[in-house]
């Protein structure tokens, strides 16, 4: 891997990969997921029914699911770092849309353009990631899960902001948050026009090696059923916590603990990543998820409602450490975009058939909690499976 700044590389490699974490942070921390803020706002002032609503993030993550299928064969083209850069650029650009018209098709749009953007930043800047961790292998782990936690930074960013931005000036004030959202995600991706990576890392003429699919199909089968299982959570949560009474201050709170607590993944995770070459890792970690998913079943309580955003947060972002942790243990580094490119189109599946089936369960049911049980069923039976991956003994 070639660095421009190798000095920053040398001395501090955390330090880059916590400025290419801010990829993820504006493409997922902030591009999917603050949808989940103005979700309310937006139902209510545009009509929208609770499938209408799901189609929002089903049209999202579709455009996730192509920029995995597209991000290997751009990243082996123009670079791996231009294409974090190319990714960032419009997933900024996207937001921004939102915050301009209030047509459903042109806000699908704008949907799917975050999600392309979103996923082509996110398979080449985990790959970057699990690069510059080879020259240090006995922090290898933690450097890999920096890189994780800066979806955090954008859900914390976007908790703070938010519900505040709505509180202040009241019902149909959906369209100024993404415009605010947007102007500080432009903020925040300045550091990324800085040349930390060579633009042409990533580029071959030869044909990348082909992977190995079939060995790690349970492993799929479980990342399968993460991708459609968090979503509901992450899509109806707040939409839930208000229903319940929630002030602008409890919703802010509830997406600030998610995002904070997903600081603590580095440190948390990091002896279980590093035990990554089967499934266990994301068994455990899967499995801790699938407990914060279903806290709120509990009832309406702070304590409640805090316990599981922390518990659901911290392991929220692990779980897809831990698929570039088996990958990075598992297949050469030859191979690393395409099996990183394969991991997250199965995530983007599972992600794409979530929200349109919960709402369309919540239509049908006249209520979020079943919602709720689906996703923490779903999350579930994705532990249980991944306990089963063995260590891939081909390599």
């Amino acid at each position: 891997m070639t660095l421009t700044d190798t000095s920053l590389s040398r001395r501090n490699p955390a330090l880059l990969i916590l400025m290419l974490s801010l990829a993820p942070a504006i493409g997922l921390g902030i591009g999917r997921f603050v949808y989940s803020l103005v979700l309310p706002d937006m139902r209510d002032s545009l009509q929208w029914s609770y499938s209408a609503a799901g189609f929002m993030n089903t049209v999202n993550a579709a455009g996730y699911l192509l920029g995995a299928l597209a991000a290997a064969s751009l990243g082996k083209r123009y670079g791996l770092f231009a294409v974090l850069q190319l990714g960032t650029v419009a997933c900024i650009a996207s937001l921004l849309l939102c915050g301009v018209t209030a047509d459903f098709t042109l806000l699908s749009i704008a949907r799917f353009v975050t999600g392309f953007g979103a996923a082509i930043s996110f398979v080449a800047g985990g790959t970057l990631a699990a690069t510059i961790g080879l020259a240090y292998p006995e922090r290898s782990s933690y450097l890999l899960s920096l890189f994780y936690a800066g979806p955090g930074i954008g859900i914390l960013v976007s908790g703070l902001i938010a519900p505040f931005v709505l509180q202040g000036f009241g019902a149909g004030s959906w369209w100024i948050v993404w415009l605010v959202i947007g102007v500080v995600s432009v903020v925040m991706g300045l550091p990324l026009l800085r040349k930390l990576v060579d633009a042409s890392e990533g580029t071959s003429t030869d044909a990348a090696p082909a992977v190995a699919i079939r060995p790690m199909w349970i492993f799929l089968v479980a990342y399968f059923m993460f991708g459609a299982g968090y979503i509901a959570y992450m899509t109806f949560m707040i939409a839930y916590v208000r229903d319940g009474g929630g002030s602008a201050v409890a919703q802010s709170a509830f997406w600030c603990v998610i995002g904070a607590s997903s600081f603590a993944s580095p440190w948390l995770w990091r002896g279980v990543l590093a035990r990554g070459q089967s499934g266990s890792a994301m068994a455990i970690i899967l499995g801790t998820n699938a407990v914060g998913a279903a806290m709120p079943l509990l009832g309406h309580s702070p304590l409640v409602l805090g316990l599981s955003a922390a518990v659901f947060g911290v392991s929220f972002f692990a779980v897809v450490a831990a698929t570039t942790a088996f990958v990075r243990f598992n297949y050469p580094r030859e191979t690393w975009p395409k099996a990183i490119a394969v991991v997250t189109i199965v995530f983007g599946i599972g992600q794409t058939m979530g929200p349109i089936a919960v709402g369309a369960i919540s239509d049908a049911t006249g209520s979020l909690t079943s919602a709720l049980v689906v996703s923490a069923a779903t999350l579930g039976v994705g532990a249980v499976l991944s306990a089963f991956q063995k260590e891939l003994s081909y390599r």
